[in-house]
């Protein structure tokens, strides 16, 4: 498991990236060229405090001792929680029984300098009630069609959301979804059809003909990625 700030996962030529950087540093401590398959993919922006990997290696390092000497070699915006063996047959994406996702939105009427990369600021004040109604129509199974960005390549929408809260802490709001997996940007986009509720632009009981009508149109906007942190993944 490991923790990681706002640098895209996916590994690209010549561009700083969570998945090349922890291969180089693991290839550094091992003498070996790994490959690490993660249990999704996260976009520049977004961060991550339970994102989970797997290798195959034949290092004779104590699996204790492993996370320590990865952090050892890696930069201070990623960081190894922890380090287990595995059965052979596991695998981080295709094992997963549920992500939890989490949207902070700052709702005071000044931003934050301190946490402003991990936040969405939005001073209008949100009626959280109105949302909490509203997020309990994504839960359960739907074609989420609605809740993707355009030009997604996956075809099947449909996803299975277990559960779906907003949560008030002072000026915090944050909008959390735990689900069996989740298209790509749908969890901003559906953390921007709430914000549209808390305004009084949608009403809670709209939810289910915009889920229903499945046109990305009538939903919401995509609200930034610095909000959004992958909480949990779970085996």
């Amino acid at each position: 498991m490991m923790e990681k700030a706002s640098i895209g996962w996916q590994k690209q030529p010549n561009k700083l990236n969570i998945q090349g950087e922890i291969e180089k540093a693991i290839g550094e401590i091992t003498g070996e060229e790994i490959e690490l398959i993660a249990s999704g993919r996260t976009d520049a922006g977004v961060h991550s405090v339970g994102q989970t990997a797997n290798f195959k290696t034949n290092s004779n390092i104590p699996i204790e001792k492993f996370a320590i000497a990865i952090n050892s070699k890696l930069k201070q915006s990623i960081r190894i929680k922890s380090a287990e063996e595995v059965d052979e047959r596991f695998h981080s994406r295709y094992s997963v029984k549920s992500k939890t996702y989490r949207y902070t939105i700052n709702n005071s009427d000044t931003a934050s300098a301190i946490y402003r990369n991990l936040e969405y600021h939005f001073p209008i004040k949100l009626d959280v009630e109105k949302m909490k109604e509203a997020a309990k129509y994504f839960e359960g199974e739907h074609d989420f069609k609605a809740f993707k960005a355009s030009g997604t390549s996956s075809k099947n929408s449909v996803r299975k959301i277990y559960k779906a809260e907003v949560i008030c802490n002072g000026d915090r709001i944050y909008i959390e979804l735990t689900g069996s997996g989740f298209l790509y940007n749908m969890v901003r986009i559906i953390a921007g059809t709430l914000l549209d509720v808390g305004i009084g632009k949608i009403k809670p009981e709209d939810i289910q003909n915009i889920i229903n009508s499945k046109e990305r149109s009538k939903a919401g906007k995509t609200l930034p990625a610095q909000g959004l942190c992958l909480i949990k993944v779970t085996y």
